[in-house]
């Protein structure tokens, strides 16, 4: 009965689960948040449907693997060392404070140094899942605060593995002996880099090999072999399964074959997530919370207020505006899913009781329920922030004087440094204006006409002379700043052309309404492009092509934005088909058909297509002879149906 147990137990939550990712979806909430619902409702503290957690809490911890897993692969080597000022700063100093801090703090209750420190660490994880699943779904990763809280948040997941190697040091009865701690962590970080470095060595070749046998059922079993073997091997000197799994995962990231391996593992690690996150709701003593909810509460907004302020202070220390960090800070003000991990970990090293472990548990929950509700707040509460901040201008007034009829560009990421080339080759005047401090240094450098600010404020908007302005840009990926910038900028200037670059179709109504003239998503323009390729193929004429691009555009998108919204039909591509064509073909040095004649090709023989005229040396040929030579650089005018010129193409390109 014992097997059927963890049977029903497995049934119970993936039927939980099912209709939590489809309510939680249509909320626009992460699903994780409702999988730790779940846990508290159906568990034995709930309505115990599921009684006994040991079995459940085995699959829990292959969760756990997959996750560490496929964040070794998102954190390859190439992209830490991209992201290494932000992450090593932002994230360093925020970790190292945190447990600073926090320690601090625990160890004025009388709470010994190592369970402080250790204390520390829980409370300086945040969940990247959820974080991650918000940012995204709001269009926001590539935003300062974005990419400021990946930046912490990759750092938090690196710092598991040293923070695991310190578990047993920190549970040393001879804590205080220094010999001690420095051979533990010899043996730990040497164990580590010893199985990075074979690793490094046999896994690539073992999974070239096995992808090589052309056998998915192959390939997926030992991409298990390879995590699972790495798990145990870690476990068995004494580290943890999930280490071992983080090992394998940015060992892999290094292959060319990584991404099949996310598609492999993928749909495995999201339904292992779900038992784990389910299975930490489960855990959840509510007669505990409902014992002691004044000092868990208080406890709750404490770490809230304790990691927003540490994550805001670096921020700003970072030179990025109090807007941007204390969304950031906000967002960041949880209690991750490693720490759980952590926790359960500690509980094997008598580093945390009974009792803390309890109150500990309803405290991340807690901070992870309530992070979805601070994003919804996270827009009013920055704009109330940020206009308490004082603006320090840097820029000299005699550059600013000069500035009327000019063009103002909002970010110098991809599309404002291509606008920035452009306006600058036909002598527009313009200027930009840019959050990251190390873009602006930099760029100044390279005499770039750029200064920092942030363009939510109105003091920079008039420093930047917006009243006189013709044209502004807004080529960020910060809705909210896009938005509060639209609205400022055309109340300052009414007359302002404002063009806002944006990432989703549905964003394009609000900007109009605050005062946006024309919007540009770039989903929408990704569509453009790709039906305009597609019928190109098609030897669609190009007028027909760009009229059907010209009429999406003239009515404002509404026809592919909007549900019931008539709309006009492109002419018949039947009818388009049937009829005939003509299209050219270049003769380049390495045509097979060079030197031959007409009379030798015989195209129309071939293929039912007509060559009426060559173009050489920019001179036209006309109804050419039989005798009449392809030569080098000519270009061939064919004429046919659209079938017969297609064929003819593909005898030229022989």
């Amino acid at each position: 009965m014992h097997e059927v147990a963890i049977i029903k137990d497995i049934v119970i939550i993936l039927l939980v689960s099912i209709p939590i990712i489809f309510i939680f979806k249509k909320l626009n909430l992460p699903s994780i948040v409702g999988f730790l619902i779940a846990g508290m409702i159906i568990g034995p503290y709930g309505f115990q449907l599921i009684s006994e957690i040991e079995q459940v809490e085995v699959m829990a911890e292959i969760g756990v693997m997959l996750l560490l897993f496929t964040i070794g692969l998102e954190v390859s080597f190439g992209r830490l060392i991209e992201m290494k000022r932000y992450l090593l700063a932002a994230g360093g100093l925020q970790v190292l404070l945190t447990i600073l801090i926090a320690g601090t703090i625990f160890l004025l209750f009388d709470i010994p140094v190592n369970k402080s420190i250790y204390y520390g660490m829980l409370v300086s994880l945040s969940s990247t899942a959820i974080v991650l699943k918000i940012l995204s779904d709001k269009g926001e990763l590539e935003a300062p605060h974005g990419r400021l809280g990946l930046s912490i948040l990759i750092f938090q997941d690196l710092a598991i593995v040293p923070m695991f190697l310190l578990l047993p040091i920190l549970a040393a009865t001879s804590f205080s002996n220094p010999v001690s701690i420095l051979l533990q962590l010899i043996y730990a970080f040497g164990s580590v880099a010893v199985i990075l470095f074979v690793a490094r060595l046999i896994m690539p070749k073992i999974l070239f090999h096995l992808a090589k046998l052309r056998m998915r059922e192959a390939f997926t079993v030992g991409i298990l072999l390879l995590l699972l073997g790495t798990a145990y091997l870690t476990y068995s000197i004494g580290l943890s399964f999930a280490l071992g799994a983080f090992i394998a995962g940015i060992i892999l990231s290094e292959t060319e074959l990584s991404h099949q391996v996310v598609a492999e593992i993928l749909p495995l690690k999201d339904a292992f997530n779900s038992i784990f996150f389910v299975s930490i709701g489960l855990l959840l003593d509510i007669q505990f919370v409902l014992v002691h909810p004044t000092i868990l509460t208080l406890i709750v907004i404490g770490i809230i207020i304790l990691k927003s302020v540490i994550i805001i202070g670096i921020i700003k220390f970072l030179r990025f505006p109090l807007r941007v960090a204390v969304i950031t800070g906000l967002g960041l003000a949880q209690v991750g899913e490693f720490s759980f991990v952590l926790a359960q970990a500690g509980l094997g090293f008598n580093l945390i009781a009974a009792n803390f472990y309890n109150g500990f548990l309803a405290i991340s929950i807690f901070t992870m329920l309530l992070t979805p509700l601070v994003f919804l707040f996270i827009p009013a509460i920055s704009k109330k922030f940020g206009s308490l901040e004082s603006v320090k201008h840097h820029e000299k007034e005699a550059e600013s004087e000069k500035l009327k009829d000019h063009a103002i560009i909002v970010g110098f990421g991809l599309n404002g440094r291509n606008l920035a080339r452009v306006l600058k080759e036909t002598g527009i005047n313009y200027i930009v204006i840019e959050l990251n401090p190390e873009t602006v240094r930099q760029e100044k450098l390279n005499g770039e006409k750029i200064i920092y600010g942030d363009i939510t404020k109105e003091d920079i908007l008039h420093h930047i002379k917006i009243e006189t302005a013709k044209i502004i840009v807004f080529a960020i990926s910060d809705p909210t700043a896009a938005r509060i910038g639209v609205q400022n900028a055309k109340r300052l200037n009414p007359s302002v052309y404002t063009i806002v670059r944006t990432r989703y179709t549905k964003e394009i109504g609000e900007l109009h309404k605050l005062g946006a003239d024309e919007v540009i998503p770039e989903e929408f323009e990704t569509s453009l492009q790709i039906f305009s390729k597609v019928l190109e193929r098609y030897h669609i004429p190009l007028n027909i092509i760009m009229k059907q691009v010209a009429l999406i555009r003239g009515e404002g998108y509404s026809m592919l934005t909007q549900e019931g919204v008539k709309t006009h039909s492109l002419v018949h591509l039947d009818e388009i088909l049937a009829a005939g064509l003509t299209d050219t073909f270049f003769i380049d040095e390495k045509n097979s058909h060079l030197e031959k004649t007409l009379a030798e090709i015989n195209l129309r023989a071939k293929t039912d297509a007509t060559i009426i005229a060559i173009v050489r040396n920019g001179k036209t040929i006309s109804n050419p002879s039989g005798k009449e030579k392809f030569l080098q650089n000519d270009t061939i005018v064919i004429t046919g149906t659209h079938q017969s010129v297609d064929k003819a193409f593909e005898y030229l390109s022989e």
